[in-house]
């Protein structure tokens, strides 16, 4: 029996939830999880639905009845087979704990994705990658040929069909033509103390002011760097008696977790895309099972 999600995104009005309900019903679908948001604000809609097809309807029959019922309300409506894991493209520089813990999530199949191809500008984690049976990728990065480069990742891209770019501590700046080609479609991390401290050092900086409270954002990259949209943030707190050393892999840990949180919710369609904000559903019962412990 196969599973699927529908997301709906459409204007706000009567009668959307009894006519998805309605539907899948009349096509045998047993409907087993369902989250759904009304912007006050905007008047928008946004609609998750988890369903097993027990009738045996496939998706694209699924997709194709729904049209009329889509057209009558407007709505970015779409099908999403549950079995079919989204490609995706990591990309890293120097530091390793962001890819380390997602290979590691990966490999215990609590984060369900494909990882078609690993690229980063420095050698540093070419054996951890190849060891995992990975595609690696050196395209080395300088001002002469950042271009080029992207150019290159773009291909990689691009040949793999990736779904999705993870930015794992990637530390190089993405032109605006790549974050507009890849809206929606590319997740980054980094430390939640922007914009008090910014450039080098930002931990030493919060360990000199005596903040108490650390944390990671991780959100959609736009060309406004780091100020796309937020899918999760998390924090955790610092006392007086530790050091900036300290503060680095506390944040490091913070840093790794929400990434994978991040990910897991763009994979399993919970993200919706609302302006500047992200509206993140909650994760189906069964969400975070991995198929073996370790």
């Amino acid at each position: 029996m196969a599973s699927y999600v529908l997301t709906v995104a459409c204007e706000s009005t009567r009668g959307i939830i009894a006519a998805i309900s309605t539907y899948l019903a009349e096509m045998k679908c047993n409907i087993t999880d369902s989250s759904q948001f009304d912007d006050a604000v905007t008047g928008a809609f946004f609609m998750r639905v988890s369903f097993d097809s027990e009738g045996g309807v496939l998706k694209d029959e699924l997709a194709e009845k729904f049209g009329p019922i889509a057209e009558q309300f407007g709505m970015e409506a779409e099908f999403h087979d549950l079995s079919v894991r989204p490609k995706v493209v990591i990309m890293v520089s120097r530091f390793g704990h962001c890819l380390n813990d997602i290979l590691y999530r990966w490999r215990i199949g609590a984060l369900k994705i494909d990882i078609v191809a690993v690229v980063s500008n420095h050698l540093d984690y070419q054996k951890v990658v190849v060891n995992h049976d990975l595609p690696f990728y050196h395209v080395p990065v300088s001002k002469e040929n950042k271009a080029s480069a992207e150019a290159r990742m773009m291909e990689i891209v691009e040949d793999t069909n990736a779904d999705l770019i993870v930015l794992a501590r990637y530390m190089q700046v993405l032109s605006n033509e790549i974050c507009r080609k890849m809206s929606g479609r590319i997740i980054n991390i980094h430390h939640s103390f922007l914009p008090s401290f910014k450039g080098a050092n930002p931990y030493k900086q919060a360990y000199e002011r005596g903040v108490k409270l650390i944390g990671a954002t991780a959100h959609y990259v736009t060309a406004d760097l780091d100020e796309g949209p937020i899918i999760e943030q998390e924090t955790a707190r610092v006392t007086h008696a530790q050091s900036a050393a300290d503060y680095v892999t506390i944040g490091r840990d913070v840093e790794s977790q929400v990434l994978a949180r991040a990910i897991l919710a763009h994979a399993q369609q919970r993200t919706f895309v609302n302006g500047d904000r992200v509206i993140v559903f909650p994760p189906s019962p069964g969400a975070y099972a991995s198929d073996r412990m370790g």
